[in-house]
């Protein structure tokens, strides 16, 4: 019965004998030594390490999200294509239920020149009224005064490369020919630029221009065809269910992908970039960790007398164990919650740190005429905060196991018959 009471009492959480002298063997951390900074040092790296990996992977995930929102909003969601390439759209998919609009289009690689400069873009038709969808449509600065037919809209590095403004004529040329008395010759078409749009990705304001589909059919001579239907929906999260209906309404001729698919390398390089981001920066907790082995060990050294005299009063093996457990787990415990908070508190004001470093030190931190944005993007995630908190804690707690371990093996001959 007694020995019962005693195993019991092993595995039963800490008492108050072993929180007092862990306790006592903490207090003396503050009075300098170097037991206290190895401590303070591992206390701080827990800190700064996880309030840093909160802070990186909250910004990554806000970066994340914007970029996201941008691709979908130059494009579609869902886009079906033909094997023929292009095909005459019938209204298929006016009965598909969670559909917010659809977008006819035809999309080319071509040539555009003003005066003596010549480039390659990515001519993009679009439907007038179904404009204003598109995120960029805010962006694009008009001359009211221009409403023609065969008119242009440019990217905002594109019309720099071409040096042209809203009013100005531009040519437009594809890979169809023309036969003439004289030999083929590329179709061009004349249009007015009648704005210019600024995404804040470089691949769009740079390379793409949009035209009234009917003015791309009449220059490539498809009249009522396209070359892809692009299905908007009004929430992502119903990507797979309205993708499985368009299949079922669209023969085998013609393919159907989603914006995930199309876009499949990039995603897994900004996936493979912040799992690598997360594994580096979870090295500076790790670190710390073994400065907490380090500050225990030294503890257990400078307090052997005691640990031996606590053992000839009948302490045991186990309760000392659990006393230098609960030492180690203070310093990790403490430095995985405070670098919590300062990680998300830092987050939830990042804007405010950057406008204060700017105006104090004269910096320009994130740029909003590079960027594009008026403020920097962050996502706090719940799930992945609380993934950094269990193994910042998990690290740092099983790093007191084998130091504790080897304080409850202190030898009491050898130690008090030396005293």
């Amino acid at each position: 019965m007694t020995n019962s009471s005693k195993d019991f009492h092993h595995i039963v959480p800490f008492n108050y004998f072993e929180r007092f002298i862990a306790f006592r063997y903490l207090v003396p951390l503050r009075k300098g030594g170097l037991l206290s900074v190895i401590s303070w040092l591992s206390f701080i790296g827990i800190c700064i390490g996880v309030a840093t990996l909160i802070i990186v992977m909250s910004v990554m995930n806000g970066f994340h999200i914007e970029l996201k929102d941008r691709i979908i909003g130059f494009n579609g969601h869902i886009f079906i294509q033909k094997n023929d390439k292009y095909f005459e759209y019938q209204e298929e998919l006016s009965n598909v239920p969670l559909i917010k609009f659809i977008d006819p289009n035809i999309t080319l690689q071509a040539l555009i020149s003003s005066d003596d400069r010549t480039t390659g873009i990515v001519l993009k038709s679009f439907v007038e009224e179904k404009m204003k969808h598109y995120s960029f449509s805010q962006s694009i600065s008009y001359n009211e005064e221009i409403n023609v037919k065969n008119s242009i809209i440019l990217g905002s590095d594109l019309a720099l490369a071409l040096n042209v403004i809203p009013g100005e004529d531009v040519k437009v040329l594809s890979s169809n020919m023309l036969s003439t008395p004289f030999g083929q010759i590329p179709k061009s078409k004349s249009m007015v630029v009648i704005g210019i749009f600024t995404s804040g990705m470089s691949e769009y304001d740079t390379n793409f221009a949009y035209t009234a589909l009917q003015n791309i059919q009449s220059l490539i001579g498809v009249k009522n065809l396209v070359s892809t239907i692009e299905v908007h929906l009004s929430d992502i999260a119903d990507l797979q269910i309205v993708k499985e209906e368009i299949s079922e309404v669209f023969s085998n001729n013609y393919i159907i992908r989603d914006w995930i698919e199309l876009n499949s390398s990039f995603w897994e390089v900004l996936a493979t970039e912040r799992e690598l981001m997360f594994f580096v920066l979870s090295l500076i907790i790790v670190i710390a960790a073994f400065n907490v082995i380090t500050s225990l060990f030294i503890l257990v050294q400078t307090k052997s007398k005691e640990i031996a005299v606590l053992k000839t009063i009948g302490t045991s093996d186990i309760s000392v164990l659990r006393i230098f457990l609960i030492v180690g787990s203070i310093i990790g415990t403490s430095g995985t919650i405070l670098g919590t908070i300062l990680g998300i508190l830092f987050t939830m004001n990042i804007d405010t740190v950057r406008n204060f470093l700017n105006s104090t030190f004269d910096l320009n931190l994130f740029p909003s005429e590079f960027y594009y944005l008026d403020k920097m993007p962050t996502n706090i995630d719940i799930n992945q905060i609380a993934i950094i908190f269990l193994f910042s804690l998990s690290v740092s707690i099983i790093a007191t196991i084998y130091p504790a371990y080897k304080a409850s093996k202190t030898e009491i001959k050898g130690i008090l018959g030396n005293g």
